[in-house]
This record gives C-alpha cells, structure tokens and sequence, in this order.
C-alpha cells in the first residue's frame, strides 16, 4: 500500500450536516427532523455529529437543549455545537453566543474564526491582533470549562495564499490556547486537488492535528478533501448527500467509503457501512432532497448496468464491471433493458426477478422483443414491472386476472368538487362484466377510480393501491400534437413501490397502459398472498 495512505493513531470523521448542510437553498429541518437524522449519523458511526449554532436561532438552542435533556442517545458519535470567536472589543467570559456554547452541554464544540486577512479587515473590521486575541481568549475560555474545542479556519487556503504567515499564525494561536484540530476550511470550493499538499504540508508543521472542510464549487470537495488526508490531516468534514450552500459540500458517504475501502482504513465501525445506502436514502426522505440516482456508492444507479458489453463479463465474474462489491455499502447490482441490451443483460435481468431465462433461443427472442418495443417509446430501465409483464407473457405464465372490454374518459370545462373527468370502464372479472364509472381530477384520476371500483370486489387488496408519481414525455416533438407520448407510473401497496409504462398517440392512451400494468402487477405480487375472494352481488346503482 503506498506509505501515503497509513492510517493516524487518530482520525475523526465529523458530520455537518444539521449545520452546514442546512444551509441549503430550500432545505428546512424542524428540531424534529434534526433529532432523526442525528439517530442516522449515529447509526453510520460517524465520530462527531454538527448539531447546529445555539443561540444564533431558537430551534437549534432547542435541538441542543432537547439532546441534553435525553432526547438523543448516540452510541458512535459525540454531538458538536458550533459557534464563533467572540465579538471584536469583548471578551469570551462577556459573550453570549460563546455562553450559548456552554449551555448547550456538549463535550465537543467548533468554532469559526477567520484566517485571511482581508476579511479580517472587511468583515470583522478590526486588526489582525485582535482577531488572534478573539481566537485566543475564545479557545481558552471554552477549555478553561473543560470543553474539547475544534477550530474552523474560515477562508483558510485563500488567506493562505494572500497572506501566509498570517494564516498560520492563527492556527498556532488556536492551538496554543488549546484547540485539540484546527481545521483548513476551503469556503468558498474554490481549491483544485493539486493544489493542497503544500497549503497542507506547511500548516502541519506547527505540530497540531489538522482537520480538512472542503466545499464542492469545483466539483472537487471529495477529491480536494482525499489530498489533504494523503497530506496530512486526520480529520474530515462533510455532508450526508452533499447537502449545502451553492453547490454543496464534500459527499460524506463518498470519502467514508474512499478512505474505507480503497485506502483500508477502518474510520467507521465495520459493521455500519453496509448500513451507508439505507442511511443515506432515509437522510433524503426527512430532508425532501431529492436522492441523486448517480450518487457514488448509494445511488440508485451506482452499479446499474446498461451495455450489452457489461452484461456479458458481469455473466463470467461480477467483479469485472464494477470497483467494489454494492453489498459492502448496502446496495445492490441492478441490469438495466433498454435497446443497448444484449441477451446476457435479458438473462441477468430475469435471473435477479426471479426467472429462469437460461434457453439461449427464448433470451434471444425476449431480446428482439424489447428492442423493438424500445424503438416504439417504451422504456424497459424504469420499469421494472411492465418488463416482468412482458416477461411472463413471452414465458406464458401470463396471469389474466381480469380482461379489459373497453375503456373510455370525458374531461369537462365544469370543475365540480367530484373533479372535472369522468370515465368509464368495463372489464370482465372471473366471468363477470362489470361496467363502472369513476369521476376525478383529471383523465387518470378518473381512470384510476374507476378500474379500482370494478376490482375491488373480486381482488379487495386493490384498494391498498395508490398512484404516488406520474411523469409524461414527448417522443417525437417534431410531430407537434401528433407526437408519440410515454407516460410512467410509481404504484405502492404500501409495502413496496413498482414502476409501470405505457405509450401512446396520446397522452390518455399512454396513461391508461401504464396504469392497467400497474394494477396487474400488483395482482400478481399480491396473488400469493391474498386469496381470491368470492364476488359479492352486484350493487344496483353500480350494474
């Protein structure tokens, strides 16, 4: 292994999430959501959890007062409150926020203090004396009260490089007052991974732990941050999915990842990574960011393959199309269908649904099958559950729970609290017809009403169904309102969540396919669960 990558004595992975991460543009976090994904962090086994800035806004001094009162029970982490230096002209034992810091009772605070000269001037206005006389009284005070203190250098590569003797001279003022790290914060991401060993190799020989805070303007915040932990630093900042101002902050899971499984360094307890990609999916369910499918190790798409290339090496050995094993992290191999699908991609895709696609001749024909039906608009890649469909119509274990007679739907210019669609649709359940009329906001709604109330005597579970997303595209714009159109829809039962596909000429069309396989697969994967219900009489206002 290089020499580079030997592990410290020590290494603190430090979360900001709740802090910096907040920060977001459209991100809001009750103190309710903070104690959840606090529940998280520690789940992941971080060191230290970021819990937010008491005193500067009342639900973070809530949030610390609710953990201190035994709301929050963390087994890997120590919960972190973040502050300042003390206000120019005053002193620690004098400033309220820095008192904030100590009533918020926590063994480990952070605090901010500048390190470039210019915004000492133009931010703080005072002098560069007495911005280290604020990072000296401020660190000592916070010790003198038996405290373990972090320190932020804010701006710390760019002031180095306008002023480097200035900038180290507030990291040995922050650790001669006794800061146990100092962290280079790289604020504005403006920092290129070539450029960190010297900036790093000359703060280091001062003789305190370094820590490394790097944010993700260049696109750099994962790399930037791995070059300073290849020059030194033992301790790393970050955010859970890359949350933060502008365009984020270093990806926590990405370098916990990194530095566990490439550089081998045991930084979380070994048993909390493969938990990584369940955590990381919750943390974006409370915070309502939506999850980035190509997120490296825990999105969606982190190991989904799509060349028919792929496929066939993944068939010899899985290894060869991917750097790590997804169930090391908690995810998993996924094999997309589209028309770049060779017949290995068919093979391994029914083979992880559970079907036994082994004759080379019905693969083959499975193949040509989807290829051509991709060339008509569908798209097999995001759904799973019309592929199924398909597969077990061309397997022959279709299962016809119900045949559809017609179908029709009106949308009227009336908007009436019943909605302004009607539809009606007729089906043939296990010998019955069954005519029935369903009235809703708009042509699917109204659909959906009515297919529900035609089934739901024969199949009750139907009524756990529920249409949660609906997303329309048009194939061929060129054609204007003659164009092609492919809808998809998310389905729950609330146990799990299918995706289904429809095309048509029109947007209804594709609409009603989408949501007839969407009701069909879930029959079948609530056939063996549920048995068939004997069918009630008719009720007369519906015959």
């Amino acid at each position: 292994m290089n020499a580079l990558h030997v592990a410290p004595d020590t290494f603190h992975v430090f979360d900001t999430t709740l802090r910096d991460g907040a920060q977001q543009e459209g991100l809001r976090l009750s103190v309710l959501d903070k104690l959840r994904i606090a529940r998280l962090l520690d789940e992941l086994g971080v060191g230290f959890i970021e819990g937010g800035w008491p005193g500067a806004n009342p639900s973070d001094t809530e949030f610390f007062a609710r953990a201190a009162e035994g709301a929050l029970e963390l087994r890997h982490a120590k919960l972190v409150a973040f502050g300042a230096t003390r206000k120019v002209g005053s002193t620690a034992a004098d400033d309220p926020q820095v008192q904030a810091l100590l009533d918020a009772r926590t063994e480990v605070v952070c605090i901010v203090a500048k390190s470039h000269d210019e915004h000492v001037f133009r931010a703080l206005r005072t002098t560069l004396a007495e911005n280290l006389e604020m990072v000296r009284d401020t660190v000592a005070h916070l010790v003198s009260h038996g405290r373990r203190v972090f320190v932020d250098c804010e701006h710390f590569f760019d002031g180095y490089r306008a002023n480097p003797d200035y900038a180290l001279e507030v990291i040995r003022t922050a650790a001669e007052a006794g800061a146990e790290v100092v962290i280079l914060c790289d604020t504005n991401g403006g920092m290129l991974p070539s450029w960190m060993g010297d900036i790093v190799s000359a703060a280091a020989q001062i003789g305190v732990d370094l820590g490394i805070h790097c944010h993700n303007d260049t696109g750099c915040a994962v790399a930037n941050t791995l070059a300073a932990v290849e020059a030194g630093v033992m301790h790393v900042q970050g955010t859970m999915n890359e949350t933060g101002e502008r365009t984020g902050n270093a990806n926590l899971v990405t370098l916990i990842a990194n530095l566990q499984l490439k550089f081998g360094w045991q930084v979380i307890p070994p048993e909390c990574l493969p938990e990584a990609t369940r955590i990381a999916h919750a943390v974006a369910a409370i915070t309502n960011v939506p999850m980035n499918n190509r997120q490296p190790y825990v999105g969606l798409s982190a190991f989904a393959h799509k060349a028919g290339l792929h496929a066939s090496a993944i068939k010899v050995d899985a290894n060869l199309y991917q750097h790590i094993d997804p169930t090391l992290v908690g995810n998993d191999m996924r094999m997309l269908v589209s028309d770049m699908a060779g017949r290995a991609n068919i093979q391994l895709k029914g083979t992880e649904l559970g079907y036994d696609l082994s004759d080379r001749e019905l693969a083959a024909r499975i193949t040509e099958l989807v290829k051509t039906r991709e060339m008509d608009g569908y798209s097999y890649e995001s759904a799973d559950a019309s592929f199924e469909l398909l597969l077990r119509g061309e397997l022959g274990i279709a299962d016809d729970f119900y045949d559809v007679v017609s179908w029709r739907v009106f949308t009227s210019s009336v908007v009436r609290p019943e909605g302004d669609s009607e539809a009606t649709v007729k089906l043939r359940v296990r010998g019955v017809t069954e005519g029935l009329v369903g009235e809703g906001h708009g042509p699917l709604n109204a659909l959906d009403v009515a297919l529900r109330r035609a089934l739901v005597r024969a199949y009750p579970q139907v009524e756990n169904f529920e249409l949660t997303d609906y997303r329309v595209r048009i194939l061929d714009q060129g054609h204007g309102t003659d164009a092609i159109v492919r809808t998809l829809i998310d389905t729950t039962d609330g146990e799990r969540t299918w995706t289904t596909v429809g095309v048509g000429s029109s947007v209804v069309e594709a609409s009603w396919e989408a949501l007839h396989d969407a009701y069909r697969w879930g029959l079948i994967r609530r056939s063996t669960l549920d048995a068939p219900q004997p069918l009630p009489a008719l009720d007369p206002v519906d015959a």
